[in-house]
């Protein structure tokens, strides 16, 4: 599931609409930290990336808004799930959020989310450079 977060309700629901225009489902739920419009990651790559272009959008317009009433969030957040399936919300500074979100895509910063959890919870306490080695032994 690909997680969009907003901080104001006419926002999320112009992507909402914007998600329904062109046919992919989503769910509107609110969060501790916002309100959260959900999508299936099964869709195809083409509409994830007009919602995506669509989503950078609306956060340049919330910037505007929250600077505008001078009221500028300094919170943002990304879900992600535990090996257990549990769902986690990080929370982190929209400068960081946003620099995260300029190289990488919403599904890539999850993954490295989930990936640390993994890690976190099953260390791996072998060197880089033996996983290196039996990555080239496999290669």
């Amino acid at each position: 599931m690909i997680e969009y977060i907003f901080f104001d309700a006419a926002l999320r629901d112009k992507f909402v609409s914007y998600a329904r225009q062109h046919d992919v489902p989503c769910n509107a739920v609110e969060d501790n930290l916002g309100l959260v419009v959900e999508v299936s990651e099964d869709i195809p790559e083409e509409i994830s990336d007009k919602l995506e272009e669509y989503y950078e959008a609306l956060e340049d317009e919330q910037t505007s808004l929250s600077k505008a009433e001078g009221d500028l969030k300094r919170l943002a957040g990304f879900r992600f799930n535990l090996p257990n399936g549990e769902s986690r919300m990080l929370p982190l500074q929209t400068e960081v959020a946003n620099r995260l979100l300029v190289h990488f895509t919403l599904a890539e910063i999850q993954a490295l989310f989930e990936n640390v959890a993994r890690c976190t919870l099953d260390p791996n306490d072998e060197q880089l450079c033996h996983i290196l080695a039996a990555q080239e032994k496999k290669d």
